[in-house]
Order: structure tokens, then sequence, then C-alpha cells
């Protein structure tokens, strides 16, 4: 089995706690339905700063990682095909990637 990162992008905004809490369980709901793909289902991450040679900034004009994930798949459109059912799609979009093996 390969290993593919799904980074997410767009930030959430929710109405009040319901909705944030509704969207909480489409996404354990979403997590449990594939089962042992994940091989780590990843963290929410905070705002970032961008580093680069000439120094360090906050890029407001940079689409925002929010989150990733790591799932195990066949190929890349098994891939695809588990993150077009994710939830986070209401609120921005998932970049999917292989991940490269690293002989170490």
């Amino acid at each position: 089995m390969k290993q593919f990162t799904f980074a997410y992008y767009g930030e959430p905004k929710f109405e009040n706690p319901e909705a944030g809490m509704a969207y909480k369980e489409r996404w354990m709901l979403w997590m449990k339905s594939l089962g042992d793909a994940f091989v780590n289902p990843g963290v929410p991450t905070k705002k970032a700063k961008v580093v680069s040679t000439g120094g360090v900034s906050d890029d407001a004009s940079a689409p925002r990682l929010t989150g990733f994930s790591i799932v195990k798949a066949e190929n890349m459109d098994v891939a695809l095909g588990m993150a077009k059912t994710c939830p986070h799609l209401e609120h921005g979009t998932v970049h999917v990637a292989e991940a490269m093996e690293m002989g170490m």
C-alpha cells in the first residue's frame, strides 16, 4: 500500500457551537468510514508563519493550511475517492499527494 498526505486548506466558520459540533460528528463518521486506511488522522493547525530566504512573514494571501492526515491506499485514484467524501470540502479543499519513500 502507498501512503498519501491529505492537506486541508480553508478555514471552517460556524454560525454557532452546535454547527461546529455537527461538523465534528460528520468528520468522525468520515474517519470511521475509512477504517484502517488512516495511518495518521493528523491534527488541525493554527495560522502559520512563512519562512523564506527573505525572512519570516505572515502571508495572508497564501491559502491557509488548516490540518493534515496520512492515509494508505492502493493508488492515487483510491486516495482521491476517499478525499472526495471528506466533510472539509464544505469549507475548503483537500490536496492529495503521494508520500515518497525515503530509503533511510
